[in-house]
Order: structure tokens, then C-alpha cells, then sequence
């Protein structure tokens, strides 16, 4: 058995609390402690800042200067993980947006491979479509979007048999009740996004075992006097968590406000990035499915200006959300890593540093820097990484 190394001389956060003047030490790639100094052991003393659980990105496209819908191999979903690192994300579910067949089934075998060689920030996948509602498409493409048919079920149920975690998006107009309830019942966590639907449909789909939305208020029916949307089921059902685009683009301030004091739990909303190639990168552009997106001001779009994903990283999201939200800090990391790992049904291994979880943290200075990342217990940014 490895020797523990004990990191200390740094606040440590770890998912629920603060401890001041503690130890965090890690075996392996397991955390052991968070108390009191060990004796007669490796020891890593920061002057300073602050040890966090780290980030879980639950909706990444690209990053690196790739993206998962161009090349779909170890290689790339490798590239993909190590541009996130340096911002926080030590586990992410690699997104392949509406495409082929033959394109999405390379996608899993390509996250089944990076399963099994245990590519360092790899959590699972994200199938985010192609069963969509062609009203609320955003940048995906409308030749590829159809209703779920049984074989398409039946790929989905294939797929979780070969990644260790699978999340897909769908809109409740093109999967039934039905099909919702069989994904979910294998262990599959259905998201309702890109969808037109009405609170009622969405609460339906909510009651047969979706247990998620996708990028809240975007790409889906709003709130208005009448009719609630999935924008409405969405804070209004306590069993649906959501993932929320903090960059001040997607959702404005205000908005983000209003849903945090609504939200009905006890599933919560959570960041996510919505990343594209462009991160870790200085990109000015890219294509996706042969149309062409500018990076300018902060955002991607495609040439009729229609968002496309964001340029975002997750210490961005978090620093937007306790900044200009005025969140407080260890709630804006909570959405970082505690409220994405339950929606996951991960929390027993991810988004907080307890005995028995991986050692995926962060050390991050006072102002919010990422000053060093450790992913299972290995150090992958920062000084001597």
C-alpha cells in the first residue's frame, strides 16, 4: 500500500464545510482525512489559498482545439480533459451534440476505450441528442434530429453497457413516457432539453424517471402567465436538477437570482460550461457539422447569430456566480462539484473531500486562481505537474 502524502497550510473546503488549520490527506487515489496532521508522512504545505472538491462538468463539447463531434477517439476525449483541467474540472462527461448513427456510435466506443485505459479527468458521456424538438434546435443540426425509435432505445441501453456514465438529452415531444422510463430504470440519466414541451409534459416525463434539465432557459419553453414551459417544471420540480451556462450570456443576472430563490428541491441547479473547442485555446473560430462559429465577445455563434455552446471554463462560472450572483463562495463551489455528483449519483465518490472519495481537488488562491489540480491523486496542473 502507497505511502499518504498530507497536504496542509491551505483552507480546505470540503463539499459542506470550511476547516481551518486541517490536513487533507490522500493514500493512493482515495482521500483519508480531513483532520489534524499525520505523523510520518509526505507532507505538501501551500503558503496559503485554499483546497477545494473539484469541478464536475456534466456538458463539454471540445476544448483543446478539438471537439468530440470531429474526431471521436481516446486521443480527443484525452485532449479534451487535460484543456479543462488547468480550470478546475477534474471529472467531465464529454458531449457529442446531434449527429449520425455511425458518428455517435464511434463516440461510445471511443469513451468505452477511455474508460478502460482510465484517461485522467473522464467521467462518462454526453449524448445530447439527435431526439430533439426542431423548435427549440438552437445550433443543432435539424437533417439530424428525429423521434427515439427501438432502436435507438435500444442503442442508448447498449451504450450504458460500455461507459461507466451515461447522460443523454432529450425533448419529451420525441421519447414517450415509456421509453423515459426504461432508460432511467437502466441506470441511464435522461435530461429534457431542446424542447417545446408544456410544464405538463415535462412534469410527465419528470414522473416516469427523467431526473434532469439541460442548460436552463435556454433552447427550451419559458415561463409566461398560462403556461409554465420546461423552464417552469424545471424550478418547480423537486426532483429535477439543472444545469445553468454562467457567463452572464445565456441566462442574465436577474434571471439566475429569480431561479436560485425558486428552485424547489431537493435536486438543485448546478454549472456547467457548454464548452466548445475554443477552450485552452486562442480560436477565433471553428466549424460544428460544417457550419462555421465565431468566437467574439465572449460568446460562440453561428453566422445567423444563434448561440453555439459557450466560452466558458468552470473557475469562470464559479467566480460569475460569486461575484456578480453574490453567491456565497462555498455555495458557487457546491454547483461546481457537490450538485453536479448527485445529479450523477456519483456524491459517494466525487464533489467533496471526505474519507473514502477520489482526490479530485483544486487549489485555488484567495482571488480564485487555479494555483494546482489533482486528479485521483495525481497532481496534472500547476507548478512541477
Amino acid at each position: 500500500m502507497s505511502a499518504p502524502t498530507a497536504f496542509t497550510g491551505a483552507r480546505i473546503f470540503d463539499g459542506n464545510a470550511w476547516h481551518e488549520n486541517a490536513t487533507l490527506t490522500v493514500r493512493g487515489d482515495m482521500v483519508e482525512t480531513v483532520d489534524a496532521l499525520p505523523s510520518s508522512v509526505q507532507k505538501v504545505d501551500f503558503a496559503g489559498g485554499m483546497l477545494v472538491p473539484g469541478f464536475i462538468d456534466l456538458q463539454v463539447n471540445g476544448g483543446g482545439g478539438v471537439m468530440l463531434n470531429d474526431r471521436q477517439d481516446v486521443e480527443t476525449i484525452r485532449t479534451i480533459c487535460a484543456a479543462h483541467a488547468p480550470f478546475g474540472t477534474t471529472a467531465l462527461l464529454a458531449t457529442l451534440i446531434t449527429d449520425t448513427r455511425e458518428i455517435t456510435a464511434a463516440a461510445v466506443e471511443a469513451g468505452a476505450e477511455a474508460a478502460r485505459r482510465h484517461v485522467p479527468g473522464f467521467l462518462g458521456l454526453h449524448l445530447e441528442g439527435p431526439h430533439l424538438s426542431l423548435a427549440r434546435k438552437g445550433a443543432h443540426d435539424p437533417a439530424l434530429i428525429r423521434p427515439m425509435s427501438d432502436a435507438d432505445e435500444a442503442a442508448l441501453i447498449a451504450a450504458h453497457r460500455k461507459v461507466p456514465h451515461l447522460l443523454t438529452t432529450v425533448a419529451p415531444e420525441s421519447v414517450t413516457p415509456e421509453r423515459i422510463a426504461r432508460l432511467a430504470a437502466d441506470g441511464i440519466v435522461v435530461s429534457l432539453g431542446h424542447s417545446d414541451t408544456t410544464y405538463t409534459t415535462a412534469s410527465a416525463a419528470a414522473a416516469a424517471g427523467a431526473s434532469m434539465v439541460t442548460h436552463l432557459f435556454n433552447a427550451m419553453s419559458q415561463i409566461g402567465n398560462r403556461e409554465a414551459g420546461l423552464a417552469g417544471a424545471a424550478i418547480n420540480t423537486g426532483t429535477l436538477h439543472a444545469g445553468l451556462i454562467a457567463d452572464g450570456i445565456h441566462v442574465d443576472p436577474a434571471t439566475i437570482r429569480i431561479a436560485l430563490n425558486a428552485k424547489n428541491g431537493p435536486a438543485g441547479i448546478f454549472l456547467v460550461t457548454d464548452a466548445m473547442a475554443t477552450i485552452g485555446t486562442d480560436m477565433k473560430s471553428f466549424t460544428l457539422n460544417g457550419r462555421l462559429i465565431k468566437r467574439e465577445n465572449g460568446s460562440l455563434r453561428l453566422e445567423n447569430g444563434t448561440l453555439a455552446g459557450a466560452d466558458l471554463d468552470m473557475i469562470s462560472a464559479v467566480r460569475f456566480m460569486h461575484r456578480t450572483i453574490d453567491l456565497p463562495l462555498e455555495e458557487a463551489l457546491r454547483m461546481a462539484s457537490l450538485y453536479p455528483a448527485r445529479a450523477m449519483g456519483v456524491e459517494n465518490r466525487h464533489g467533496r473531500l471526505a474519507r473514502g472519495s477520489t482526490a479530485n481537488f483544486v487549489h485555488l488562491s484567495d482571488d480564485l486562481d487555479v494555483l494546482g489540480v489533482w486528479i485521483d491523486g495525481q497532481k496534472v496542473f500547476g507548478p512541477e505537474a
